[in-house]
């Protein structure tokens, strides 16, 4: 399996590196570190005008980030090296968005960090980060700092769908889950969620509604089937000798996660993406890319392409 890490020399990126360290399998994978130094752009024109000038500006600056871009990345790979990953450089100039997203067209995986260096001081993902996550053909971990000595806690988002089903079968084959502590959740979307009512409005008109009333056979169907699909995961999880725990939850899908994830601190969240939907379930990438952007851990998300 192929693997691209990214890095811009930030502290947001060596915590990705070495979050990536410590979930990654070491020895089954490829991996090629990538740093991405932004082009020097001129107003076209001044750049006629001033064309001898603007050309020794741009040498300057393609030779100083060329230096640097070496710099990074050989810091990047020594540390890398010391986690047991030995990772190919690559050096690119141009924009780091569209540069990551042409190089995740030929792997499998893409790792980066919460932030670009230029926004460090800002919550959630940054605006390369946040491309990477909606356009990524490729596997992306959105790498954020881990909890020291324990287990890593995971949080697998299953629905039942092909998505979630990739998702699975990526954090299997492409991360080191033998200790970890799974926990298997889905969220079931009832019709009134779409309907801005909180389940409190069910419970408070519960005596006053026929219970065969077509919404609520809905509401049984829905948990029946979370439950079938927690089941048949789990037992998956069992004959690889993992264990797992199930929730179910009712709600919208990308806040009950997200809660889920800071109530009970774990490490890492996987989710699978696609760009269908239909009346059962939400679009499933905007789901996704809610997560990455909000969420408190480290998530993976698993790009499911038909």
């Amino acid at each position: 399996m192929k693997v691209l890490l990214t890095t811009d020399g930030s502290k947001q990126a060596e915590t990705a590196l070495q979050t990536a360290g410590r979930l990654l399998h070491k020895g089954r994978h490829q991996y090629d570190l990538l740093c991405v130094a932004p082009r020097l752009a001129f107003p076209q024109s001044k750049a006629r005008k001033e064309k001898p000038k603007i050309a020794r500006l741009h040498q300057n600056y393609q030779d100083k980030a060329a230096s640097e871009a070496k710099e990074i990345l050989l810091h990047a790979q020594a540390q890398l090296a010391t986690q047991g990953i030995e990772a190919n450089t690559i050096a690119e100039v141009g924009s780091p968005a569209n540069m990551i997203l042409q190089k995740a067209a030929e792997r499998d995986l893409v790792v980066i960090g919460a932030h670009d260096r230029y926004e460090r001081s800002k919550q959630g993902l940054g605006p390369v980060a946040t491309r990477v996550v909606a356009h990524a053909s490729s596997a992306v971990l959105v790498a954020r700092e881990l909890t020291a000595g324990r287990s890593l806690r995971i949080l697998l988002g299953m629905d039942g769908s092909l998505a979630s089903e990739y998702a699975l079968q990526v954090m299997l084959r492409m991360f080191d889950v033998g200790t970890a502590e799974i926990t298997l959740m889905h969220v079931v979307e009832t019709p009134w969620i779409y309907l801005g009512l909180e389940r409190e409005w069910l419970d408070y008109a519960e005596s006053g509604i026929d219970r065969n009333d077509q919404s609520f056979q809905l509401e049984r169907e829905l948990q029946n089937e979370a439950e079938d699909v927690l089941a048949e995961v789990r037992a998956r999880l069992d004959g690889v000798g993992l264990s797992a725990t199930t929730l179910i939850e009712e709600g919208d899908p990308a806040l009950e996660i997200l809660s889920e994830a800071e109530k009970d601190e774990y490490d890492l969240i996987v989710l699978g993406a696609t760009g269908e939907h239909d009346l059962k379930h939400q679009l499933l990438g905007s789901v996704s890319t809610k997560v990455a952007q909000d969420a408190p851990c480290s998530v993976l998300v698993a790009k499911y392409i038909a």
